[in-house]
């Protein structure tokens, strides 16, 4: 499914250039439960937004599905990631003014669904985690973890290909990042490939892999079963 070779990425700030990934390769088969560890400031989320296609790297190759992805231009990456790539962020990145069905319907209908079947998608996809009782409601009016489970639901209305999780469990206390974990579980018995960033050992630990990461580079990749 991914392909990643001599990636790297530099930040540049006037004259001061910092590396955060120096010379990453990595495989990802179709299909994995990745969780991406490590300290903070390894350089963790900077990969997973690398792969995920939300910022250039400096040099290297990425392939997704045998697609160079350094090839593509902005539009065609645009589409790619609104109509192949889930995302899941830690501070939900929900819609305030919007209900959560609504939340979940706006990237359908940006990818062209027509409108009924819009929303029977985003209800099918809040009732797969466990919000059916709460479509008319807005954000304010559901808890962290059920404003989490709307942003997994929004990020598998359509199906993607490869769901991205940076840090989903670090705003909300154990029950509800248990309950998330269950679905991103679930949801991976069903073949879903998921790319997760975490520093939480406990749910870096219910991945199929744990690829470890230090000062911009893999130091390690830990087979969990």
């Amino acid at each position: 499914m991914i392909e990643i070779r001599n990636l790297t990425r530099t930040y540049v700030d006037g004259l001061v250039e910092t590396p955060v990934l120096k010379g990453i390769d990595l495989k990802i088969e179709t299909g994995e439960f990745i969780a991406i560890m490590g300290r903070s400031g390894a350089g963790k989320s900077t990969l997973m937004y690398q792969i995920s296609l939300l910022d250039e790297p400096t040099s290297g190759e990425i392939k997704i599905d045998n697609r160079d992805t350094h090839l593509m231009t902005p539009e065609e990456k645009t589409k790619f990631r609104l109509e192949r790539l889930g995302y899941v962020f830690q501070d939900y990145a929900l819609i305030p003014e919007l209900s959560a069905l609504e939340n979940v319907v706006l990237p359908l209908l940006m990818k062209g669904a027509p409108k009924k079947e819009a929303y029977l998608l985003a209800a099918e996809s809040l009732k797969k985690v466990g919000l059916e009782k709460h479509l008319k409601q807005l954000p304010s009016q559901l808890s962290g973890g059920e404003q989490q489970r709307a942003s997994i639901a929004r990020a598998i209305a359509h199906n993607p290909d490869i769901l991205f999780a940076d840090e989903p469990t670090a705003n909300l206390d154990n029950e509800s990042s248990r309950t998330i974990m269950e679905i991103f579980l679930s949801l991976h018995n069903e073949g879903q490939t998921i790319i997760m960033v975490t520093h939480e050992e406990p749910y870096g630990r219910m991945a199929e892999k744990i690829v470890r990461i230090d000062d911009g580079k893999i130091i390690d990749i830990i087979k969990n079963k």
